[in-house]
This record gives C-alpha cells, sequence and structure tokens, in this order.
C-alpha cells in the first residue's frame, strides 16, 4: 500500500499523473527525473539515449547519430513490430527528418500555429519588424520547403506532422489533443510520412502492370473487339 502522503507529494509535484484505466503512472516530468537520479544528477544525461540509425537523403544511405530520446519518429524507427520490421520505414524516417530540419532552418517555432498555411503564405513585407525581409536567405528558403511540404501532404495530415516530426509532441499527446481513438496515432503517422517521403521523392515507386508495355499476337485479319 503506497503511503498517500508520498503520493500526494508525488502528484503535487507533476511526477505522477493519473491514468484513464485507473491508478497512477510517471508523467514525462516523472520519467525525467527518474532518468536524472539514475544518471547521478547530469541533467543532460537524461535526455541522450542516442542510437545510430540508417538515414537515405537521396544520395545514399549513410549512418547518423540521433538522439532517440528528442525524436518521436527516431523512436519509432528503432523498435519493430511483431514481424521484425520498424514501425517506420526508412522513407518515412527520412521524410519527418529532413522536415523536422527545415523546420529548425526557418526558425518556425515560435511562429508556426494550427494555421500553418498562414507561413509563406503572407508574402514579403519589408517594414515588419521580424517579417520575412529579416529572414536570412536560407531560412525563408528552408520555410518555403516547409510550406511547400505540407501543402503537399494536405491539410488533414499536416497537423500530425507538425506535431510529432517538428514539435516533437508524443503520439499519446497528439491522440488526447486531437481527440483520437487510442493507438490510432501511429498508423495516421504513418500515412502523413508516406504522403511526405512521397513529396520529397524518397518513396519507391511501385511499377505495376500500368507500366509495361501491352502486346497482343494475332493473326493478321485480327480485329480488337468491344463486348
Amino acid at each position: 500500500m503506497a503511503d498517500p502522503a508520498a503520493v500526494a507529494r508525488l502528484r503535487s509535484a507533476g511526477l505522477v499523473a493519473p491514468m484513464e484505466e485507473g491508478g497512477l503512472a510517471l508523467s514525462s516530468a516523472g520519467a525525467s527525473a527518474l532518468r536524472r537520479a539514475l544518471a547521478g544528477g547530469d541533467f543532460a544525461a537524461q535526455h541522450r539515449d542516442t542510437r545510430v540509425l540508417p538515414l537515405d537523403e537521396g544520395a545514399g544511405v549513410r549512418p547518423v547519430l540521433v538522439n532517440v530520446a528528442e525524436s518521436p519518429i527516431a523512436w519509432l524507427r528503432s523498435r519493430s513490430d511483431k514481424a521484425g520490421k520498424p514501425l517506420i520505414d526508412e522513407a518515412a524516417f527520412a521524410a519527418g527528418e529532413r522536415l523536422r530540419a527545415d523546420f529548425t532552418r526557418g526558425q518556425m517555432m515560435p511562429r508556426v500555429t494550427a494555421n500553418w498555411g498562414a507561413t509563406v503564405a503572407q508574402g514579403r513585407r519589408s517594414g515588419d519588424s521580424g517579417g520575412m525581409a529579416d529572414i536570412a536567405d536560407a531560412a525563408l528558403a528552408a520555410r518555403l520547403r516547409v510550406d511547400r511540404a505540407l501543402a503537399a501532404v494536405g491539410p488533414e495530415l499536416a497537423g500530425v506532422l507538425l506535431d510529432v516530426c517538428c514539435f516533437l509532441r508524443g503520439i499519446e499527446e497528439v491522440e488526447l489533443t486531437q481527440d483520437w481513438p487510442r493507438r490510432s496515432g501511429k498508423l495516421v503517422l504513418r500515412l502523413a510520412l508516406a504522403a511526405l517521403a512521397r513529396h520529397y521523392g524518397l518513396a519507391a515507386t511501385a511499377r505495376g502492370g500500368a507500366g509495361a508495355p501491352i502486346r497482343h499476337w494475332g493473326a493478321e485479319d485480327y480485329r480488337p473487339r468491344a463486348d
């Protein structure tokens, strides 16, 4: 039996939170505090879970060191399903990391809201303080790439990409804020990342019968019939 006073102190400090099915679980702050304690008080160590993951940026695959504790899609990439396959494939991971990189280069963190389409569409205003005229060309180019990528996937999928890839929100948090059914977030994210990978040209294009030439051998007087 837990000490009620100790439980009350933990809840007051925000280290535990109630679960939907009852009981208490460590909050994100509680998990950070636990990692810090296990690391001997090293604040940086609580945020490090670095792993080498393959990243295909279109010019070949290269290994990259990723902080899995920071990136939700890196966490998904580092874990496998029951069949032993990663929860998200290489193209999806590379697409999400590319979007995040452009988001960071574009210095968009303080500005992007649910109305993501307004980030670039408002145009360049040289007289506005802090407007596009004050942004370096590289940052502006990155913002334009983000805008094009989000427009390509559509507003239905853009939000989850921003939440998970750019704002680094966990899947469970997105499900809660969007009022989605539990365990549906991974499916929506996979669809969004697949669309993003297609936009970046990272997804393998399936070639089916439509891409193959159609041939027919017949007698000299053969004529096709329309049934």
